[in-house]
């Protein structure tokens, strides 16, 4: 269990994450949320600090492996067609 982090301002912020965050040997590669931002970026970022990021099926992950080398998560491949089922303009394939 970490302990809460001191910001220096007189209020402590829990470094813990709200979800558990999968490890080891990645089996699919997922499509991450993207919130309105550049998925890309998020991806590329948390690759660089380590901090984990959602995919759209749910799964809570670091991302650390080349996602071209893995199959694609079904729900992720799923909910994805859905979105493109409802909006216009959205590229057949995900930017990887």
């Amino acid at each position: 269990m970490a302990a809460p982090l001191s910001t220096g301002v007189g209020e402590l912020v829990d470094a813990r994450p709200d979800e558990e965050v999968r490890t080891g040997e990645p089996k699919a590669a997922h499509i991450v949320k993207s919130d309105g931002g550049d998925a890309v970026a998020r991806v590329v970022e948390a690759r660089i600090y380590g901090t984990p990021v959602e995919a759209l099926c749910g799964t809570v992950f670091v991302p650390q492996r080349d996602p071209t080398k893995l199959a694609m998560c079904g729900i992720c491949k799923d909910i994805y067609e859905t979105y493109r089922a409802f909006n216009e303009g959205l590229p057949e394939q995900p930017d990887t």
